[in-house]
């Protein structure tokens, strides 16, 4: 009885230690993503001013120009706004070592000649989440705050328009890292292929209802007018069409594999 009880205990023993392997993998990898994002805030806070008056510049557009100020509502304001930025350049900076991170602790779930398009896959992830950012920045974000602020000082209302900087940089912050993993869409796609979790045909199917969650997903994420949510939303559909192209691509097998 004892004999056919030891293997029972063995393979749970055996159940259990991938999964504490890969526990141990993911705090790993967690710890020295903070600690480089960490080590990028220090370095960012510096230059803190600059990069708030750099992304001060599509409210001082959207603003008339008697109006062309922020305010702050508390004296501790201004140090948590520059902190936050200071996080969010920090995050920029280190995004190449945290992406590798990522993918690192998905690599062993690939084959040899897949974890060989780590690095360009972490340079991409990079290069599409910057894009992500600056198509934020350079469209959205001015076509969004012409237009809500253009609807509120009106005749209608009389009222002019006195914004904080919590309130600005929290929304700025919030819409460029939004359309920066938005752009990671295809990639994510890559690997959910190739960990067998997603295939072409099954994005293809549920197209209808992938296109309703985007648009929710975008009113969501943007101010309530329609313009940055449709400015959203279109990049999202055309992400998810090429995610269905990589993920069909990445589905192929190779001729090495089919011999």
């Amino acid at each position: 009885m004892s004999q056919e009880q030891l293997p029972s205990t063995t393979d749970e023993n055996s159940r259990e230690m991938p999964f504490y392997a890969h526990f141990v993998e993911l705090r790993s990898r967690l710890i020295k993503s903070i600690a480089a994002v960490a080590v990028g805030t220090l370095a960012s806070f510096s230059f803190a001013p600059r990069l708030y008056a750099f992304l001060a510049a599509p409210i001082y557009e959207a603003l008339p120009e008697q109006a062309r100020q922020l305010i702050f509502l508390n004296p501790v304001e201004p140090f948590f706004v520059y902190l936050k930025l200071s996080v969010l350049a920090g995050f920029m900076l280190t995004s190449p070592f945290v992406f590798f991170q990522v993918w690192r602790f998905i690599a062993p779930g690939l084959y040899a000649h897949e974890k060989k398009a780590i690095v360009p896959l972490v340079a991409s992830s990079c290069i599409v989440f910057v894009l992500g950012a600056a198509f934020c920045f350079k469209i959205v974000l001015p076509l969004g705050l012409q237009a809500l602020i253009g609807a509120g000082m009106t005749d209608d209302f009389a009222a002019m328009a006195q914004i904080s900087m919590a309130a600005y940089y929290d929304l700025v912050i919030r819409l460029i890292v939004a359309f920066g993993i938005v752009f990671e869409m295809p990639i994510f796609s890559y690997f959910m292929t190739k960990l067998g979790v997603i295939t072409y045909h099954s994005l293809i199917k549920h197209w209808r209802i992938a296109v309703v969650i985007i648009f929710l997903i975008a009113a969501m994420l943007t101010p309530p007018d329609v313009i940055t949510q449709i400015a959203l939303g279109l990049p999202m559909c055309l992400l998810y069409g090429v995610s269905i192209w990589i993920s069909r691509m990445a589905g192929r097998p190779r001729k090495s594999e089919e011999s």
